[in-house]
């Protein structure tokens, strides 16, 4: 079994919450004090990804809050993922689309350098060719 990547677990976060997250409405009664705090499902999206739901959790509140929660100036704790306003466990969402933003970003860099190296090692090859054959 192959464990999920953060950018996995945050692209189906995304999926999953996004209509969510921008439909909160302070006028009406949407369910949660917060607009940028979504509560989400870890065993909904373990079952998902087929992994138990405590590797999700875990991924989340011991792995990415650590990384990328923060505490402000004044002391005020921003949290990428933690138990918020008594509603849950909940993701801070701007904080975790921007985060996901970098995530795929590394990951098109990545591809793209493989597939520039690839087209490299293959002109090299066929060069090298060429010079042993018609040479």
């Amino acid at each position: 079994m192959k464990l999920p990547s953060d950018r996995t677990i945050l692209e189906l976060i995304y999926k999953l919450y996004y209509e969510e997250f921008q439909n909160h409405s302070r006028e009406v009664e949407s369910g949660r004090r917060s607009k940028i705090y979504v509560p989400i499902d870890c065993q909904m999206i373990a079952r998902e990804l087929d992994v138990d739901g405590d590797i999700v959790f875990g991924r989340l509140y011991y792995h990415l809050q650590k990384k990328y929660g923060y505490t402000n100036e004044d002391e005020s704790k921003v949290l990428f993922f933690g138990n918020t306003n008594g509603e849950g466990f909940s993701i801070n969402f701007p904080l975790m689309a921007s985060v996901l933003a970098g995530l795929q970003e590394d990951a098109n860099k990545f591809r793209t350098a493989t597939w520039i190296s690839s087209c490299a090692l293959a002109v090299s090859m066929g060069t090298a060719a060429f010079n042993i054959f018609f040479k």
